[in-house]
């Protein structure tokens, strides 16, 4: 068993995600997500989907494919919704997870750098909420946005979620005081980049990073957010928030959330590409 294995026997990704931090972020990328099957799915009826059908599309005909799906939270969601939606994930214990919710989901063991089960543009949207946290080398990084160009059908949309450098230099560097080991033992660079090291399991992006994996993939972007905002710096204000004004938060989140002088500086970005 892997240490990622280890970790994520152990992690509780459906409990994260209710947290009120992780609401703001599920709630924040489920609006993107629901933004991009609207326009797929008026680009399809407006012009097809390049099979030859004619006929007005339902949500039943928008293939989503969501890769390092962990527990499912977003895929049965999604499914549940009437989507057709394929899941792959690394991790046994979470795909068990996942299967046992007994969803229309169609869920495999995989990883990120090989969906070769896949034809071709087998999608209209491909989501991709984990396996670039957890690979180190931009080369790793392009073929798994190399393999999810692949699989969706051209005029699809990539969803690519990162964990950012900010959020970690500040909190696991200043707050719990590590920043002097990690710049001596080369966990950080001068610069206050995070060198990755597999050990860590986490690897933290900046968006110059983003841009140069997007470049070498020949994907354009449609847009980039943030899909947390500041709520993870704030789990103690927004805990002790009454539901009211935690609604408000999330309202004042949602209007904040493309704002490019605040992206970057939360734990997550994510990055809305056209296939």
């Amino acid at each position: 068993m892997t240490e990622l294995e280890e970790y994520y026997n152990k992690f509780n990704e459906d409990k994260r995600l209710t947290r009120r931090h992780g609401r703001v972020e599920y709630i924040t990328s489920m609006k993107y997500i629901h933004a991009c099957i609207d326009v797929v799915m008026k680009e399809k009826n407006e012009a097809g989907d390049g099979s030859g059908y004619t006929g007005t599309f339902t949500p039943a005909d928008i293939r989503i494919l969501d890769v390092g799906a962990g527990t499912g939270r977003y895929s049965v969601a999604l499914a549940g919704e009437g989507y057709d939606v394929t899941a792959v994930e690394l991790v046994k214990y979470n795909l068990g997870i996942l299967k046992s919710k007994k969803s229309s989901v169609k869920a495999f063991q995989g990883n990120a750098l090989n969906l070769s089960r896949f034809a071709d543009s087998s999608f209209d949207i491909t989501l991709l909420f984990g396996p670039m946290y957890h690979l180190y080398t931009f080369e790793d990084k392009h073929q798994a946005l190399e393999e999810a160009k692949r699989v969706t059908r051209p005029g699809g949309r990539i969803l690519v979620a990162y964990c950012m450098n900010e959020y970690g230099v500040l909190l696991y560097g200043f707050r719990d005081g590590n920043v002097k080991q990690c710049l001596e033992d080369g966990r950080l660079s001068k610069e206050f980049k995070c060198v990755p090291h597999p050990e860590d399991l986490y690897d933290y992006m900046r968006l110059e990073d983003i841009d140069a994996l997007n470049a070498a993939s020949g994907l354009e972007r449609y847009k980039i957010i943030s899909p947390d905002g500041p709520a993870n710096y704030m789990r103690p204000v927004l805990n002790a928030m009454d539901e009211e004004t935690f609604d408000l938060f999330v309202q004042y989140h949602l209007s904040v959330c493309e704002r490019q002088d605040l992206i970057g500086a939360g734990a997550h970005t994510l990055d809305i590409l056209i296939r």
